[in-house]
């Protein structure tokens, strides 16, 4: 089964909503973990939850997939949605599974852990377009995102932390690169 989203933008300043189609974006982000349902849905969520307060957010679309198709059409695993609720994001997307057409249509596709990163590869991505999500966080101690799933509610928690602290550090990366933060 393929799961096909149209992707509109909207960016929400004060009283004016900007609504970007993807093909007008000059940045695309696709975050991957295994199954769609836990890590790369948050991750997804979080970046689009800190767009909407930046004028970056008009020129960026942001989407999650995985690198396995068991969960493809299915929302976000229960424990992710609410611990993005507690934090006011709401999550979205259905999962889907990361095929080579996104090795064209994204600029920049971000695994959640090594794992993640080796699939990629081996379905042929180019290694450049590549990076793990811990890269871009502060958070030490961690070289990649656990997956909670698993587990209890304070894998889902350290699940947030980690997000969060990446999306951050990969938002100020956003800001200063050439092409995108100067518009």
């Amino acid at each position: 089964m393929v799961v096909e989203r149209e992707i509109v933008f909207i960016v929400d300043e004060g009283d004016f909503y900007f609504i970007i189609s993807e093909e007008l974006a000059i940045y695309r982000i696709l975050f991957i973990c295994m199954g769609n349902i836990c890590r790369s849905p948050l991750a997804e969520g979080l970046l689009l939850h800190h767009l909407k307060q930046r004028p970056l957010g008009r020129m960026v679309v942001v989407q999650s997939a995985g690198t396995g198709g068991w969960h493809v059409g299915n929302p976000p695993d229960p424990r992710s949605i609410d611990v993005a609720l507690r934090h006011g994001i709401e999550l979205t997307s259905r999962a889907r599974k990361v095929d080579q057409s996104d090795f064209d249509s994204f600029d920049l596709l971000i695994c959640m852990d090594d794992d993640n990163l080796r699939d990629l590869v081996d379905m042929g991505c180019p290694y450049d377009k590549i990076r793990t999500m811990m890269s871009y966080a502060s958070y030490a101690g961690h070289a990649h995102v656990p997956d909670p799933y698993y587990g209890g509610p304070d894998g889902f928690d350290l699940m947030y932390r980690l997000l969060d602290s990446a999306v951050l550090g990969l938002l100020e990366s956003l800001e200063s690169h050439p092409d995108i933060g100067s518009r």
